[in-house]
């Protein structure tokens, strides 16, 4: 339990015995909002401040125990954060959940280290620049003190650790230096003249006076000491020459030996210790191009079972696959996708359709999407279609053709659940990023600007959701916060600064997104308790 949510616990328990401790019936309902505030913001920009090309934030991914963040960007670099105000109290971090902190307290982080993790390469045989952007980054599990995390460009995966090392120095010296030297180089041939003696004696010169100018009654070694520390990082494995597309997903298995890579038409599956192998899983390459009519877009384990890994399409399709069922996995085991409305087919609707990221919820019981327009919400046990559907864009259906022509259309989005499975985000325009509650009766719906300020473009919740009825399973659609053409204060959106990458924090409610080259992060409580 996060520490935001103590304090809440215990009035919900207080109400369920009325303080006496008589049990009396928890009121059904969903939770309450969440009021979010600014944390931190890490490469802050002036205002008309130039923001170079290799500085843009292009991967965010917290750690399994969301102490570490790392962020990747269009330059090939990888940049640690670590979390500092669990460190500054002591103890352990389930200790520190336990106790019930002021609501205004948390989670602070800092900058830890950085390193250069790909570099730019050009593909001879096929004549093709390869670009150092790091597309995706995922952390592996810890060992030894030491961090390890995949990064990935567009065809090259690698493997990296990152540790202290101690900075050893040789200290406790019994020679004055600056008298060594006025002896000259001990080390040259006119300072170290060796002669035999009488009776084959053997006697060092240089040695003799050197004592003798420096006094030095016995020998003492010199020690070593290491009283300062210094991060490395360090490749241990390139996985290469693999994908001929470009890769656009890497996953670990909760068996934590091996990972999944996934390009446009091919998903492999390798060992984390095998760099020089890899094997095929899915292939959807027809026979002929021609034939082709979709493509692989994002693909991710199971968080629990190791056999179980789904991936989405361009058709706006999600594939379960069972790696039980044969070494080639070309038939799934499930397929969710979502019903065309009669009439509704235009010239994007295909390209609206695509989704371009899907994340697992942390017990693996519901699946997000994010398309151009929406983010659903998928039951694994329930393939007729989504649970949950909430806008994100629909007021942009009018602006699809002048999308269509700068290329925005395009974008690709990401999507994050929380920890509890309670609330999901996305990104949008104008470095928007949008919350959502997804419980079946939950209305929240929250717009917040990527800045300092993040609720400067607040709008208002919308009314209660419409339920579709034909169904068993009551599926929600939310109009979800629809913003108009223009802001609260009036201006256009602009679909130049546009909030791609974003991920919440495994166990807290708090949320780290990616505007241009600045870092933003985000906390929030529940409204009832703030």
């Amino acid at each position: 339990m996060t520490r935001f949510g103590v304090k809440g616990k215990l009035h919900q328990e207080e109400a369920m015995t009325g303080g006496d401790g008589d049990v009396k019936a928890a009121p059904a309902g969903p939770p309450p909002p969440l009021d979010w505030k600014f944390s931190q913001v890490f490469g802050e920009r002036t205002a008309g401040e130039e923001v170079q090309e290799v500085d843009i934030i292009s991967a965010i991914e917290f750690d399994k125990s969301g102490d570490h963040l790392a962020t990747g960007d269009r330059g090939g670099r990888v940049v640690l954060f670590e979390r500092t105000d669990t460190k500054e109290h002591g103890g352990s971090r389930k200790d520190l959940e336990k106790t019930d902190y002021s609501s205004g307290r948390h989670p602070e982080f800092r900058y830890k280290t950085e390193f250069q993790s790909h570099e730019p390469e050009f593909d001879y045989l096929k004549s093709l620049e390869i670009e150092e952007k790091i597309n995706k980054i995922k952390w592996c599990q810890t060992a030894n003190g030491a961090v390890f995390l995949l990064s990935t460009n567009d065809k090259t995966i690698k493997f990296w650790k990152v540790q202290e090392k101690k900075v050893k120095k040789i200290a406790d010296m019994n020679m004055d230096v600056s008298k060594a030297i006025g002896n000259g180089n001990p080390a040259s041939s006119s300072s170290y003249k060796s002669s035999h003696g009488v009776n084959g004696e053997y006697t060092d010169k240089s040695y003799t006076s050197l004592t003798k100018d420096l006094s030095i009654q016995s020998l003492r070694l010199p020690v070593v000491t290491s009283n300062e520390t210094s991060l490395v990082a360090r490749c241990r494995r390139v996985y290469a020459h693999a994908h001929d597309y470009h890769i656009n997903s890497i996953s670990n298995n909760s068996d934590a030996e091996t990972f999944i890579s996934a390009d446009d038409l091919r998903i492999n599956l390798w060992n984390l210790e095998i760099s020089n192998q890899s094997f095929n899983i899915v292939d959807v390459k027809p026979t002929n191009m021609e034939d082709l009519t979709e493509v692989i877009t994002s693909a991710e384990f199971h968080p629990t079972h190791c056999n179980t890994l789904a991936y989405s399409s361009s058709k706006g399709s999600i594939r379960l696959i069972d790696l039980r069922q044969s070494a080639l996995c070309d038939r799934h085991s499930k397929l969710f996708e979502e019903q065309e409305a009669p009439g509704s087919r235009s010239f994007f609707t295909e390209i609206i359709a695509s989704i371009s990221d899907i994340k697992f919820g942390r017990n693996g019981r519901y699946l997000l999407s994010r398309d151009y327009m929406t983010l659903k919400l998928w039951d694994i046990n329930m393939d007729s279609g989504p649970v949950s559907t909430f806008q994100v864009h629909e007021y942009l259906r009018p602006k699809l053709c002048d999308l269509y022509e700068n290329d925005s259309i395009f974008d690709k989005f990401e999507c994050c659940l929380s920890g509890d499975g309670q609330r999901v985000a996305t990104g949008s325009y104008s470095n928007l990023f949008r919350v959502f509650g997804s419980g079946p009766t939950s209305t929240e719906a929250t717009t917040l600007e990527a800045s300092k300020n993040p609720m400067r473009r607040q709008v208002q919740t919308p009314s209660r959701p419409s339920r579709s009825l034909g169904s068993s399973l009551t599926r929600v659609v939310r109009r979800g916060a629809e913003s108009p053409e223009n802001n609260t204060n009036g201006n256009s959106f602009d679909f130049t600064t546009k909030l791609l990458h974003l991920a919440w924090h495994p166990t807290e409610n708090s949320i780290a997104c990616a505007a241009a080259n600045s870092l933003y992060m985000y906390y929030a409580s529940d409204e009832s308790t703030s």
